[in-house]
């Protein structure tokens, strides 16, 4: 069972980074290496870890996904399309003129977007106010915050995790994508957030760290989140790669907006095929 479940995850994040491949090309332009750096995390809540319906999005049992991350949208609309939320032809309407899927997701515009994001800094407080809602409500939905690492520059989440810590939210989790880079240089020349584990630890987080591309990483994570059973909050700092899969982009700052050249599609489709198979 757990064979095949990490065989399909290999199998789904090769078609993921495919489509997305295809939908950057074909709309010149989208951000493709936050894109390809949060796209396993994305792929593994949805096959093995979020109560989600996608014949039913609004269901009042669902667990929420708060995409703070809004300018990867490429990895949250692929994902949802792969999962059923819609038809994949929908992708076709991607940042184009005319087009229904815009450059930063906003709510409803297609099922499965809970909220309208990529103002950075936002998703945060709006997943803790809807933990504490939950909460105050005595239901156990989850509510899973996928933020950027450059998002941690924000005032407004340090807050947020003040909050979320101090109301006891426990079924609060978030997820830090967490590749080091932002649009023009490593964060850390930038304005450096470490040490990340130990100021959310202080800040009243059970924190984890994992490898963000790896099955085992992911799922050993949340089989021990599971296990311990915490009143605390989560955070789960995902340590990826900006642009993994394709060699030539993975932590290049130019791959942060930047659609490739007929070559460039090429040679990425061929070196994800090898490297998948």
């Amino acid at each position: 069972m757990i064979f095949n479940q990490e065989k399909n995850f290999y199998l789904n994040s090769y078609k993921l980074r495919l489509k997305i491949l295809e939908m950057v090309k074909k709309s010149n332009g989208g951000h493709i290496g936050g894109s390809y750096s949060v796209i396993d995390i994305l792929n593994y809540l949805y096959s093995n870890e979020l109560n989600h319906f996608p014949n039913n999005p609004k269901s009042e049992d669902r667990d929420f996904l708060i995409y703070s991350k809004g300018h990867s949208s490429l990895a949250l609309y692929s994902t949802l399309s792969h999962f059923g939320y819609f038809p994949e032809t929908t992708l076709d309407y991607y940042n184009i003129d005319g087009g229904t899927l815009a450059g930063h997701p906003e709510k409803d515009i297609a099922p499965g977007i809970e909220v309208t994001s990529g103002s950075l800094g936002h998703g945060q407080s709006i997943g803790v106010g809807l933990s504490l809602s939950l909460k105050t409500d005595n239901r156990d939905n989850r509510v899973f915050v996928i933020s950027s690492d450059g998002e941690f520059n924000e005032g407004s989440v340090w807050e947020a995790c003040l909050s979320a810590s101090q109301f006891k939210l426990k079924n609060f989790y978030l997820i830090i994508d967490y590749n080091k880079l932002i649009s023009l240089d490593y964060i850390k020349n930038i304005m450096s957030i470490e040490p990340l584990f130990n100021k959310l630890e202080s800040f009243g987080f059970d924190v984890y760290e994992l490898d963000g591309h790896n099955f085992k990483s992911l799922s050993n994570t949340f089989n021990l989140i599971k296990k311990n059973n915490s009143e605390k909050p989560k955070c789960i700092i995902a340590n990826t790669i900006k642009g993994k899969g394709v060699s030539f982009m993975e932590n290049i700052t130019k791959w942060h907006f930047r659609s490739p050249t007929d070559d460039e599609f090429e040679k990425a489709k061929i070196e994800l095929k090898n490297n998948y198979e």
